[in-house]
Formats: C-alpha cells, structure tokens, sequence
C-alpha cells in the first residue's frame, strides 16, 4: 500500500480498523464489531484502554465481570444476529486470557464469530518473567494464550506493529466464511502495543463485508438430484446452518413444493415455527416421536447445514444402516461425514439449484401428510406430559410450557446445559423465527446469563426479533455463571431469569442411575456435606436482588403466569426462582453412546453395561 500514512500506536491502529469494518443487515449498513466486552489488567490497561476510551462513542466498550462471562455474552449476540454482526472480548495476560478459553470452545463448537483479543508478555523478553507469566524451560516463546490455538480458528500473536496490516482482515474473513466460521484469537504483546508506526491512510478506509455464497458444483448437484430422484421415504434435516444462511424460506418452499418432512436438530430449531406445514419436530436424542420414526424409515436424508452431532444421529443409530445420505453445507468438512453423498456450498443457494434441477419430481403424496399425523400425535403427547397436575412440585415440562404460552413476540429463548435443552427442545414450541438459542454444541454451564445479556443488546438494532430473552437455567448452572445478572442491571438491558432449583446436578444424576451408578456428587443431598437431610439453600431471590434485579420466588405451577406478567412489567433484570421436580423428564426414544464400565460390582452397572453393547450394534460405523 502507498500515499499518505498516519502515526499511531499498535493498539489505537488495531482500534481505528475495527471502527472502519462494516457490514449490512437487512439493507441497512452498520459497523460489522458492535462493541467490545473488556476487562482491563496491566496486559491491556494502558495501551488497549487508551485506544478504546478516544473511540467509545462509536465502538462502545462494556465492562465484564468474567472474562469467561463476557466472551460468552459476545457469542449470544452474534448468534442473535445470525453472524451478521460481532462483538470483541478483551482481556489482559495471564489468568483473564485464560479465561477466555471456554468462551472459545463454546464459539468453536458452535460455529460462531468471536474476536478475542488478550494482552501477551513482552515481544522484546527483557523483563522476563512478567507478572502472569507462565515459563516453559525449553520454549521461551509460549505463553497461555498458545492454549487458544486448539478452540479458535485463527490465531495470532502480534509482535511487531505492522503485522496487523495482515492479521486483522485475516481474522475478519475467518470469522465471516460460512465454511470456517468461527472465533478469532490476536495476542498483544505489552511492548508492542506501544509502538508507534506510520500506518498507510488506505487500512482505514471503510470497508463494507459481504457474507459470501458459494454456489455448489455442478456435478454434485445432478448426483443428489439422481439420488432424491430415487427416494422412496426422504427427509430433510434442518441445521443451524439454515438459519445462518437465512435459507429458512427457500427450504420451507422446496419442502413443501416437493413434499418432504422437514426435522430440526438443537442449533436449527427456530428456523421454522411450531405449526409450520411442513415442520416435523426434533430429531434424535432430544427429538420427537414424529421426528425419530421417519430418520428409522427414510431411505434418503438431506442434512442441510449439519454436522451431525451425535445428539442429533442418535450416536449413530437413530437411521437405517443403508440410508443414503446427501450432505449440503458450507463447509467440506461436515458435508462429507459418514460418505455422504456431498454438497459443498451455502444452503441457500444449494436448495434452489437443487429445487431447480428437480423438474417435477415430487415425494409420495402420503409422505409430509403421514408426517404431520406423526406430528400430532407427538403434539398430543406433549399436551398430557405439560398439563398441571396436583404435584406438589411441578416438573421441567410443566415450567417450560407456562413460559411458553407467556412468551411474547419476538422473545427468544435462551439455555445451555443441564436438564433444560432436552426439555425446551422437546417441549418450547416456536412463535417466531430465530427466537430459540440452545447451546448445546459445547453445552456449556454458565452459557445462559451472559448470552442473553448479549441476546439482549442484538434485540436494539437491525436484525433483531425487537423482544426479550428469557433465560431458562438450573440451580446448579446459576451457581456456576450469575455475575451477567448483574452487567445487564448494571447497564440497563432487560432479560428475565427462569431459576428451576432441582437441588443440584438433576440430568447428570439422571444419567449416572440409568447407567446403574448410585446417585452420587450430583444432587446435593448425594455430596459430601454437613447434613444430607437439610442441604444448605440458596436464596436465589435475595442473590439476584443483591445484584440488581427484581426477583421474586414463585411457589407454585399456578402462580407462575402472574409472576411472568409481573416480571415483565420491570425494567432490566427478573429473576422468578421455583422449585422444580429432580426426577420427571420428558421420555426420549433415540440412544446415546456413552461409557458403561466393562466390570463392576454394581448388577445394575453390568444391566446397563449389556443393554449398551446392544445400542452399539444398532451403529453405523462411518457409513
């Protein structure tokens, strides 16, 4: 690049590129980064920090309470803004890099867009050890934030101050591509963040970025449209990649156009509504009925934006074993699992070449009709499991309903780990699009507070579904991840927090006892405590107010939609608290691979070992 140039510090250059990158949602031009979520440390106080305050009218910067927390909140906003648009998470050396390092798991999981950026030790090593420092004797070179490089998909350290002239529209593009897509990590080093260089005029020229939709090869597309051609029970499965192409109404006519069932996994759920025409429910281990008996029938299915997760196969046996597979996705990576015939392009433009080359061809008639008889069926199901009863206690599906029916336009749902996926997968049936986010490709504990802070800033510009988020967690998963209760009091966005007290780790201790292991360390009358019999509670109403919120606890099924109502008529942060039954779930019929130990003295382990080794004959392996 040559002309003009302009001296500035390695760290306000960084900053000034980031105001000057742009992108476009729903014709609307806006700055591509959002925000940045940072907690300050001497890796990034005083250069970082600098750089920022001059800027923070365009580029706002929040603060954190968790480095962990932030990055997450920066995850719940991109996917609220189905990747259209990003947050930053910056952090110093040390301990608050390290931090990150789930967030990035989470984001590498799930295919989402992340900056992080986090201070580093000194390029030049002349103070060597730095505070935070951790030294490897044989490689003077490695720092914590080398312990990134397995959950992102872009890595850098910075050096030198003109290396981000490569780096950074390196990691943009990374983070943009709907085949790598994914977290970005630029390490700083202290040093040179200080540095002042003359930065050519033309790196901060605005620039505006465009998703790109790479079309599929030709040959691939005839190969698919021969195989559907020759289908006899086909059916589609809906990935979180529909959503993020926005595919979601081209698929919704070629299903319908052609006649077939169309089933979501975890991250595509929302791209239909409940009573769609052509929506089936969820599939596999967190799946319907309606769902799980066609993937055993079909004889071709069309995964569109999938990885296949093994919640979502089943571990591999929810289908038949000489079911042919076409795999439409962006990425190569995904679209050739288990010898799929694959599709390598954006969904959206892949449906409509497929729809295209198709001609006339149609499903059975008596297919998507069958389907939605399923459907009803698992529909009527649900009613019986979600009604109240004269418990005492109620259940997760009769928590999970009532919030539903609560639920107002444009409110999106949000949980992560625990008992909750499989319960809201199941049982939250979808008002609008793209108003459902359930981690649960990394499945991490703690995910919810902190994504529905970010839900809740996507929800103010273009883009966003103009409601709220509700946020569904346990008690266990409360207790690990509740600090973002406060940053959205703190900073005046509004989410309401269901708390369901089961009394510990209820799914996990689910698990462990149907594999034929006592109850143990998961609820907490099973710990190692002072007294089993009384537990020591935690007042989640009296935390929640400690930090900002309206709380209220709510003692009974009947009182919830009051308290819903009342919830909703706050400003900033709810949190209602209820105690739920640790035992009711919502029945599955898909398995899942796990370990059972090979011997034991338990009986109940080697049943549970046994009826394992039947479910793995069920496998396809890699076919």
């Amino acid at each position: 690049m040559t002309g003009s140039t302009v001296r500035l510090t390695m760290a306000q250059a960084l900053v000034r590129y980031l105001c000057s990158q742009f992108t476009e949602i729903d014709g609307q031009r806006v700055p591509l980064f959002a925000g940045v979520f940072g907690i300050f440390g001497h890796g990034n106080v005083t250069c970082l920090s600098e750089a920022l305050e001059t800027v923070q009218d365009q580029l706002p910067t929040w603060r954190g309470q968790n480095e962990q927390s932030m990055a997450l909140a920066a995850i719940g906003f991109a996917k609220a803004k189905q990747r259209r648009q990003l947050m930053v998470a910056a952090t110093s050396i040390g301990p608050g890099a390290a931090n990150m390092i789930t967030a990035a798991g989470v984001a590498m999981a799930n295919r989402l867009p992340v900056l992080l950026i986090a201070g580093d030790t000194f390029a030049n090593r002349i103070p060597d050890p730095v505070l935070q420092q951790v030294e490897h004797y044989n490689n003077p070179s490695i720092t914590v934030n080398d312990a990134f490089k397995p959950v992102v998909r872009y890595w850098d350290r910075i050096v030198l101050p003109e290396q981000i002239i490569q780096s950074l529209p390196q990691a943009v593009a990374v983070m943009l591509d709907p085949a790598d897509c994914g977290p970005a990590f630029i390490g700083l080093a202290q040093d040179t963040q200080e540095v002042a260089y003359d930065y050519p005029e033309v790196f901060f020229e605005p620039k505006v970025w465009k998703i790109p939709r790479p079309r599929p090869d030709r040959d691939s597309v005839a190969a698919a449209v021969e195989v559907l051609k020759g289908a006899k029970l086909p059916l589609i499965i809906s990935g979180g990649g529909v959503r993020y192409s926005r595919a979601e109404q081209a698929l919704a006519d070629f299903a319908a156009k052609r006649g077939i069932p169309v089933v979501e996994t975890v991250a595509g759920k929302g791209a239909f509504t409940h009573d769609h025409p052509v929506h089936i429910g969820p599939v596999g281990i967190l799946g319907s009925t309606s769902a799980n008996e066609l993937a055993r029938e079909a004889d071709v299915i069309l995964a569109i934006g999938t990885r296949l997760q093994d919640f979502t196969t089943g571990s591999w046996t929810a289908f038949s074993k000489s079911a042919q597979f076409i795999s439409l996705n962006a990425a190569r990576f995904d679209a050739i699992k288990h010898r799929a015939l694959s599709v390598v392009g954006d969904a959206k433009e892949g449906i409509l070449e497929l729809d295209a080359a198709l001609g006339s061809w149609k499903a059975d008639a008596g297919l998507l009709p069958r389907g939605k008889k399923l459907f009803t069926e698992w529909n009527k199901l649900l009613d019986s499991l979600q009604a109240p009863t004269d418990a005492a206690v109620p259940s997760y599906q009769q928590v999970v309903n009532v919030v539903n029916q609560a639920a107002r336009p444009g409110d999106t749902l949000v949980t992560a780990a625990g008992g909750l996926p499989g319960e809201v997968v199941k049982g939250w049936r979808v008002k609008d699009p793209h108003t459902f986010d359930c981690e649960f490709g990394f499945s991490c504990m703690g995910y919810e507070i902190p994504a529905g802070w970010g839900a809740a800033m996507a929800q103010e510009g273009p883009g966003g579904t103009g409601g709220t988020p509700i946020v569904m967690l346990g008690d266990g998963t409360y207790m690990m991840g509740n600090s973002d209760i406060y940053s959205a009091a703190l900073t005046g966005h509004k989410m309401i927090v269901i708390v369901c007290d089961n009394g510990g780790y209820a799914v996990i201790n689910r698990l462990q006892q149907a594999k034929g292991v006592p109850g143990f360390n998961n609820l907490l009358k099973d710990c190692r405590i002072r007294d089993r019999n009384n537990p020591l509670h935690v007042d989640f109403v009296a935390h929640a107010k400690s930090m900002g919120a309206a709380a209220k606890h709510v003692e009974s099924l009947a009182d919830l939609p009051a308290a819903l109502e009342w919830a909703y008529d706050q400003d900033g942060v709810t949190v209602l608290s209820i105690v739920t039954d640790a035992w009711t779930w919502t029945p599955g019929d898909a398995d899942w691979d796990v370990g059972v130990p090979e011997v034991s003295t338990f009986e109940s382990v080697r049943t549970a070992r046994a009826n394992q080794e039947k479910i793995r004959k069920q496998q396809r392996i890699g076919v």
